[in-house]
């Protein structure tokens, strides 16, 4: 095992890279996000303590390279496993093989929401699940329209559409790189809105 420690912003992997090894996150988080030939980008999912990446995954057993980009969202500390030391875990110690393949379950758990909210769900309650969720119970939020496109999987000029009618509805106020959450049980229940 290596060890990992890197500060945010730091790009662990791009698309068409080899894998290096597993990565087991002590602290910090990866945002991993895909990008289309036109420049849109959506996030994928982000990466935890306990949690595992499926594009390292995908690379470890499948023999694949990285499809996607994974950026140090937060300074990261951990330990990065070779494919030959992971293989032989996955196949000799029945703790790690459980831990591994249960947050492999969660995972795709996330993938399935990702794709209920883009398929299924309306665009406010998305645009309101992720305003709720990035200011993790604070009412700032430092985040351009850009990056609320990726977290929504949309296009930055309906993302500032939309934002212009939340604010008129008094639920957020923009400014330029942030936004302030004025009407936190609005959005709540814009959130609870599946149509």
């Amino acid at each position: 095992m290596s060890r990992l420690s890197c500060p945010a912003g730091f790009v662990l992997f791009r698309p068409g890279q080899e894998c290096p090894g597993f990565v087991r996150l002590t602290a910090g988080r990866i945002k991993v996000t895909l990008t289309a030939a036109n420049g849109r980008e959506v996030v994928l999912y982000r990466v935890g303590p306990g949690d595992v990446c499926l594009q390292t995954f995908a690379c470890l057993t499948d023999g694949r390279t990285y499809a996607a980009e994974g950026v140090a969202e937060t300074a990261l500390e951990g330990e990065i496993i070779p494919h030959a030391a992971f293989r032989e875990a996955m196949s000799e110690d029945g703790t790690f093989r459980s831990e591994v393949l249960t947050a492999v379950a969660r995972r795709f758990a996330d993938y399935e929401q990702l794709v209920e909210d883009v398929a299924l769900t309306g665009f406010d309650a998305r645009l309101a699940r992720v305003l709720l969720r990035l200011s993790q119970g604070g009412d700032e939020i430092r985040i351009t329209h850009d990056a609320l496109a990726a977290e929504t999987a949309s296009g930055r000029a309906f993302v500032t559409r939309r934002l212009r009618e939340f604010a008129r509805l008094g639920l957020v106020e923009t400014q330029r790189g942030h936004l302030r959450i004025l009407d936190r049980a609005g959005l709540e229940r814009m959130a609870q809105d599946e149509g």
